[in-house]
């Protein structure tokens, strides 16, 4: 490649902010050439190796904002370890049509199975398609909604928003209260993903209150996804007190039919 023209050629893509493929420019220049390759197959690669990177930085910008605790794939999931498990209702999650519905997910199951992995997993999924996404604790997000009920928050208006840990702590009547017009407002808006440790069952003794309690479950499952996942904990897994819980049986959170 004439000087000349690479000099240029590096200034425009500078300018263009197209600072991956300022970087791989010789590399790709000279695999081009000593392959044979054309002008359009070198255009190509160069460009495509820019949007991977670009698709890269705006995904993890992405997570960033949308306050992810960590990264977690579902490529990383151990399906294995949870065998009663079905994996294709899981999989299918994943296609982001249940996005496209406003429908919501709710993986239920006693700690450490994988609840909080699969959200994030969905969650990163989502921001990879470019939705916007929000990830809280119950517990925040009732703090949350006790400063402000301002319509433009974050929480309230998120393409996609999770909900961990729900039924780890309990709640006042109040505090209820402020749950049910989250969910109310999300209500076939945008999609919800709510995991927690408690059966439906159990969610009136949670909230305190019988109807608000329903009210709640209504607004959430009517167009919803259920995961009830059934064992153990995955981090306890070799531990003697996992072997214990193993001989008690009992491990999983019985779900209402849809």
């Amino acid at each position: 490649m004439e000087q000349l023209t690479y000099e240029r050629l590096q200034d425009n893509l500078k300018r263009l902010k197209l600072f991956k493929a300022v970087e791989i420019l010789d590399d790709v220049a000279t695999l081009s050439q000593n392959n044979g390759g054309s002008y359009l197959s070198f255009l190509d690669q160069l460009l495509e190796e820019e949007v991977a990177a670009k698709d890269k930085r705006r995904v993890s910008t992405a997570m960033k904002t949308a306050g992810l605790p960590m990264a977690k794939t579902i490529e990383e999931y151990d399906f294995s370890f949870h065998p009663h498990l079905d994996k294709k209702p899981v999989m299918e999650l994943f296609d982001m049509t249940f996005l496209a519905k406003h429908e919501n997910v709710i993986f239920l199951g006693p700690p450490g199975v994988g609840k909080t992995h699969l959200a994030i997993a969905l969650a990163i999924k989502a921001c990879f398609h470019g939705f916007k996404v929000y990830f809280t604790t119950m517990n925040t997000l009732i703090a949350k909604l006790k400063e402000s009920q301002s319509k433009g928050k974050a929480y309230l208006n998120s393409s996609l928003v999770i909900v961990d840990e729900v039924g780890y702590l309990p709640v006042t009547g109040q505090e209820a209260y402020l749950f049910f017009q989250f969910i109310s407002y999300r209500y076939e808006r945008s999609s919800t993903i709510i995991t927690s440790n408690k059966s439906f069952t159990d969610w009136q003794e949670l909230f305190g209150d019988p109807v608000i309690a329903s009210a709640i479950l209504d607004r959430l499952l009517h167009h919803c996804k259920v995961v009830n996942i059934k064992g153990h904990s995955y981090r306890l897994q070799g531990h003697a007190f996992a072997k214990q819980l193993s001989q008690k049986g009992g491990d999983s959170l019985p779900v209402p039919p849809d």
